[in-house]
């Protein structure tokens, strides 16, 4: 199998795949790609599939969804607007928020627990008289970061969450569920892709940079995403919205990357001074810190 890889090495510090910028298939880390494979319509049979295969050997089993309004206003005056990549709910009447996540924040479980009240809320009827049944809400977060301080092992990339009760761990309330993919973590090849979840974690891990569908991939499912997501078969205004979505998702990749490299200056010029204030000769902190002897002087 031929790849299109990037020019340049990776960098997950924020989770952001470096991708080229000419590609045969759109990038699923965009608003644009995501929401085109999974968020339409007639793509609907696409997320069926994808959400069949994360919850395989759960014994739920998803027939149809109907897509819900993305977008959320709070109660009151001045409350925070939610938007959602992804929102429908089963005809049994469970709830899913899809997200796909570019990067990690502060406060990222936060807000994806927030994310998820909108779900919980929005089943109160208009009628006077609701004994509080509740259907069940599932928030699916497809990370294309790992969560810092090595919270899961380097070879767990599936996380499912549940509210527990911490003496004897058993399931409390089993009608939320937030669901994690790191998707930098999952690297298998593709002779080593056994399971639809595996496909699926593959295609979406390296659909910007393959060239071709992959064999593995042949199941009917997978050649419509390969349809769907092939850029030449685009209107000339869909190709405008895709260039737009790639281009925000670069400004912010940027943008991330000067924060992280300005805040590795700070932390450099902070240690050095410290160095100095204790007395450490400058070609001692200048070996530590890769600061230049100049730019210690000027502390």
């Amino acid at each position: 199998m031929v790849y299109k890889m990037a020019d340049e090495k990776n960098d997950n510090t924020y989770g952001t795949e470096l991708l080229e910028p000419q590609e045969r298939y759109i990038n699923p880390y965009t608003d644009f790609g995501f929401k085109k494979l999974f968020g339409t319509e007639m793509n609907k049979d696409l997320l069926i599939s994808f959400l069949n295969a994360l919850f395989s050997g759960s014994g739920k089993v998803i027939e149809d969804v109907q897509y819900l309004n993305s977008e959320h206003l709070g109660d009151g005056y001045g409350d925070r607007r939610a938007v959602f990549d992804v929102y429908c709910k089963t005809k049994e009447g469970g709830r899913f928020i899809v997200e796909m996540q570019r990067a990690n924040q502060d406060f990222f479980k936060d807000r994806s627990l927030y994310y998820s009240t909108f779900a919980i809320r929005e089943q109160t009827p208009k009628a006077k008289h609701w004994d509080y049944q509740l259907e069940d809400v599932y928030t699916i977060g497809v990370l294309n970061f790992t969560f810092p301080d090595n919270e899961y092992p380097a070879d767990s990339y599936k996380h499912e969450v549940k509210l527990k009760d911490v003496d004897d761990n058993h399931v409390f309330y089993d009608k939320l569920t937030l669901i994690y993919l790191e998707m930098p973590k999952f690297n298998k090849t593709e002779d080593e892709l056994v399971t639809m979840f595996d496909k699926w974690m593959f295609v979406l891990r390296n659909l910007g940079r393959l060239l071709e569908r992959p064999k593995a991939l042949q199941d009917r499912i997978f050649k419509k995403l390969f349809e769907q997501a092939e850029i030449a078969q685009y209107t000339p205004a869909e190709r405008r919205e895709y260039e737009a979505s790639v281009k925000n998702y670069w400004d912010y990749y940027s943008t991330m990357k000067s924060a992280l490299n300005r805040g590795r200056a700070e932390g450099r010029a902070e240690a050095a001074l410290k160095m100095k204030g204790d007395g450490m000769a400058s070609e001692l902190i200048a070996k530590y810190t890769g600061l230049t002897i100049d730019e210690i002087a000027q502390l």
